[in-house]
């Protein structure tokens, strides 16, 4: 068990820049295509998932005079928020998780052939979103067992959620042949986003408040495009933050800089997606009829080549950290927590149609329930890590436990019952 342990480990610190080639070639060749062009496949979006990954980096790097900002107001807090990268690796070390992997890829294959289901999820870095309510589930009722069903069961989960919202995801991004299988945001941000919209169609005037982004550029030149729009949000941060003019206007030239550069990466990405798309969908055609799709699940990252996404990011950071002053009983400031605001807006803006003013409203929706859940569930987040391989001093917090769907059910069920 230690061995598969140590090289399921040793897989998953290559980290998704060195894993992702390695998966799409051999995708590639398993739907016949020629060696270079499996290998230029996989490269490409390797290329491409490390200029998302940098580009990510770059906003990070932006915002944190912002967040550094607010943090100097958060004393007092006593649980830690130590993030999703730390809670994540943290459930790779409970005594189920090295059977899990073969479990979840053999799980999909068998569904894939039997026609079930039509996503292929490579997402495998994020599988810690199966991990982690199972980890969850293993510390509070001490069955690994019971762990590993809820893991595998969660994974197959996000195969019929990816599939649901497939060709949505495709049409409004333009990402052919892909989904998205990250679990906690399809099954989470999604639905409560197109509830949000449901209850907007209801609302006079209101409901009628359409700004989109792309329209937007159309009208105003421009004033109306993503570069500038980025820079005046990043302006208006700096100034709300008082910043000095010098960091203001390198936070408005960063904003816009992933503004731009994000859809460039996402395209990149593509180049190397699209040709195993068709070879995926030609293959399937030919061995299960001439009505067969595969989906390609694919990290909720892709998504952020839309500027509304960026857009409302950066206008839900500051919203985020207010949340941590107006919830009653805080015991964590969200500094952890900031770091999945990005990914968060993307199903907003996905169920939203693009539509900023919706996209903004769902989004900060979202971060409020994160936010609260994350407070409400402090204790359930220690007790996960406990019987985990990681260190801890205290009471911590993860934002897992606040957008992670199957989290939050486990921990109300052992709230309510006791358990």
């Amino acid at each position: 068990m230690d061995i598969l342990l140590k090289a399921v480990q040793a897989l998953l610190n290559m980290g998704a820049v060195a894993l992702l080639p390695i998966m799409i070639c051999i995708l590639g060749l398993v739907f016949r295509m020629k060696f270079g062009a499996s290998l230029k496949a996989g490269l490409m979006v390797g290329i491409g998932f490390q200029g998302l990954s940098l580009t990510v980096g770059l906003l990070t790097a932006t915002i944190e005079p912002i967040t550094q900002y607010y943090q100097k107001m958060g004393s007092g807090f006593t649980a830690a928020d130590i993030g999703f990268a730390a809670v994540g690796g943290a459930s790779w070390t409970v005594p189920f998780a090295p059977i899990a992997v073969p479990l979840i890829v053999i799980a999909n294959f068998i569904l894939l052939r039997a026609g079930l289901t039509k996503v292929l999820n490579v997402d495998i870095w994020n599988y810690i979103h199966f991990l982690i309510p199972g980890a969850l589930a293993y510390a509070l009722w001490g069955n690994a067992v019971l762990g590993l069903a809820i893991t595998v069961g969660l994974s197959i989960a996000a195969l019929y959620a990816g599939q649901a919202i497939a060709h949505k995801w495709q049409g409004f991004f333009g990402l052919d042949g892909t989904t998205c299988s990250t679990l906690s945001f399809t099954t989470f941000m999604y639905p409560l986003s197109w509830v949000i919209n449901k209850l907007i169609d209801h609302i006079p005037g209101v409901k009628d408040i359409d700004i989109d982004m792309k329209k937007l550029e159309e009208k105003l030149g421009f004033f109306g495009d993503p570069a500038f729009v980025g820079l005046i949000v990043g302006i208006f941060l700096g100034l709300l933050t008082r910043q000095a003019p010098t960091t203001i206007f390198g936070i408005g030239m960063g904003i816009a800089s992933v503004l731009i550069l994000i859809p460039r990466m996402v395209s990149i990405m593509m180049e190397g997606l699209t040709p195993i798309g068709n070879a995926a969908s030609a293959y399937m055609k030919k061995h299960m009829g001439e009505d067969a799709e595969l989906f390609i699940g694919m990290d909720v990252a892709l998504g952020l080549g839309d500027p509304a996404c960026i857009t409302c990011t950066a206008i839900c950071i500051p919203i985020t950290i207010l949340f941590a002053f107006i919830i009653p009983n805080m015991v964590y400031f969200p500094i952890g927590l900031l770091g999945i605001v990005c990914y968060t807006t993307v199903m907003c803006v996905l169920a939203s149609k693009g539509n900023l003013l919706r996209s903004l409203i769902c989004s900060i929706a979202s971060m409020f329930l994160i936010t609260f859940f994350v407070n409400m569930f402090v204790p359930e987040c220690t007790k996960m890590l406990s019987v985990t391989g990681l260190k801890i001093q205290g009471m911590v917090a993860d934002g897992s436990f606040g957008y992670n769907l199957g989290t939050v059910i486990i921990c109300f069920i052992s709230k309510l019952f006791g358990m």
